[in-house]
Formats: C-alpha cells, structure tokens, sequence
C-alpha cells in the first residue's frame, strides 16, 4: 500500500509539473508565431513550430501519466504505467525527425540565407530561452528517474538550445550581416538533440523489451541470493521495469527442507529491497527434490542457456 500511495504521489507531481510546463509553451508559442511575422525570421517561424510539438508531446505525456494513475483491472493486471514507457518512445522519436526537419531548414537558409529583423528576432528568442529554461527547471527534479518526463524534458531542452542558436544566429547577423549563422546553428542543436533522444529512445525500447535496469546487475543479484542462508540454488531469475522506478523480480529458488520458508522469503525480499531497489516480488521455493524443470528462460551468469544445453 505504501508503495502504491508513493506512486499515486509521484503521478500527482508529474501531472502538476506537465501542466503547468504545457501552459507557459503554449502562450510563448503564440508570441513567437506574432514575433515571426512582425520580423520576418524563419528561424524564430522554425521555433514557434519546435514549440508547436513541444505542446503535442506534453499533452501525450500528461494522455500517459492520466492513464498511468488508472488502477489495474482483470485484463490489465500491471494498470496502464506501459504507457509513460510509450509516450517517451514516441517523443524520442519525434525529436529525431524534428531534427531531420531542421537539417532539411537549415539546408535551405544556407543556400539562400533570408533577411530578417535581427534585433526584435533577438528579443522575442531570448524571451523563448527564458520561458524554456522555466519549463527544464520545472520538470529537471524528476527527469532523471522519470522517462515520460524526461522525453517532455528534452524537448522543452531542445527547445531552449534553438532558442539559443536563434539568438546566436541573430547577433552574427546584427553585427557581421552574416545571415547563414542560423542555419550552422540549427544543424550543431539538431545534432545535440538526436544524441539525446537516441539514448532515451534506447532506454525506453529496453523497459518495453523487459531487459534488465540499466542500474542493476544480475549476476550481483543471483550472487546475493546464493549467498543467503539456506538456499542452495537459483533459477529462472529475470528484473524488470514496470514503469520508470519500479523494478520487478521473479526466480526459483531451491532450498533445504529444515529452512522455514516465511523466514526465507522474508530474507530474501529485505536484502534484495535494501541492495537493488526491489520492491515487488516473486519467488518460487523449491526442494532438491521437487524442481520444477518444466521450462527455464533464462538463468543469470554462466547457466544462462541452461534450457538449451538440457535439449
């Protein structure tokens, strides 16, 4: 129960934050759309359109955190926290081609750089940068461990980074007449940006995948459970992400008759909590002799391919 209320906190918090990141990136979209046309500036027209999708993907980051909050039912036992894991997936996605997009733009500006009104252009970027760096702070306390926010993270930060070759851009114009400057500084962030999002769109495929958290390792925790008192042997152990913070765990376990089995799940579930961060749990005890041999996935460290070589 505690567990569940920390997460039903968690969504609260992430649903205020989006909401409120969503709120400022929409009436800023609106003025840099007036500031384009009042200066002439595709780059800042480029901008409004960034922030355009930035809009699009906090609404699906706050579809998946309001669908996330949902209980589990009958035919969606683990609810619907999947969806946080999707919605950064897409979002990683989408920056890649919002990317591609720019390099398309930028291609094009350098062949036939336009003519803008570089000093309003500064002033209404800037005022971007300003409303994009409250955004990153807004969501920067949980983007870490939160991929859903993370995914909204990047792309108020992608946002902010063309904010800045806006205003890069439109000094090198104001002061040296140089107007290809954006298109240089357009293709550095898009790069920037599709480094990023690759990482995210990796770490999203995993949890989805049900690979093992980055951060655990399961040869250490195969090792931890062997080490316990009275267990003999491990098998059939796989970690997952359910959702960003919430690892899952299941395993056989084999272990002498004279040990108390309450006793050892109570063990086993204390020191796989303190050392790894595992919080929900499956276990299977089993005796030498009753071990369910029926089929093996998977077995960390060297008996990986246990099922295999017992074919």
């Amino acid at each position: 129960m505690a567990q569940e209320h920390t997460h039903r906190h968690r969504h609260n918090e992430s649903w205020r934050r989006l909401s409120l990141v969503l709120l400022l990136t929409t009436l800023y979209m609106f003025a840099e759309v007036v500031g384009a046309w009042w200066t002439g500036s595709l780059a800042l027209l480029a901008d409004a359109g960034h922030m355009f999708t930035d809009v699009g993907a906090l609404i699906l980051a706050l579809t998946a955190v309001w669908f996330g909050s949902r209980p589990a039912t009958s035919r969606k036992t683990f609810g619907y926290y999947r969806l946080e894991i999707i919605a950064a997936l897409v979002n990683g996605v989408a920056l890649v081609v919002i990317s591609l997009f720019i390099f398309y733009g930028a291609y094009e500006r350098w062949v036939s750089p336009p003519v803008v009104k570089s000093g309003p252009m500064i002033v209404v970027a800037a005022g971007g940068l300003l409303v994009n760096l409250a955004c990153a702070w807004i969501l920067h306390s949980r983007h870490e461990v939160d991929l859903n926010l993370r995914g909204a993270w990047m792309h108020v930060m992608g946002d902010a980074l063309g904010s800045v070759a806006a205003i890069v851009a439109g000094v090198c114009m104001s002061l040296f007449g140089w107007y290809a400057a954006d298109a240089v500084f357009s293709v550095v962030i898009s790069l920037l940006i599709i480094w990023g999002s690759v990482r995210l769109i990796k770490e999203s495929t995993n949890v989805l995948l049900e690979g093992t958290p980055a951060h655990i390792n399961l040869t250490a925790v195969e090792n931890a459970i062997l080490d316990t008192r009275g267990v003999s042997d491990v098998h059939d152990l796989h970690v997952w992400t359910i959702t960003s913070g919430r690892e899952a765990l299941s395993a056989h376990v084999i272990h002498a008759e004279s040990i108390s089995q309450p006793d050892l799940l109570r063990e086993l579930r204390l020191k796989l909590h303190e050392r790894f961060g595992v919080d929900h749990l499956t276990i299977q005890m089993e005796t030498p002799d009753f071990e369910d041999e029926t089929f093996h996935f998977c077995h960390a460290g060297t008996a990986c391919f246990k099922s295999e070589r017992g074919t």
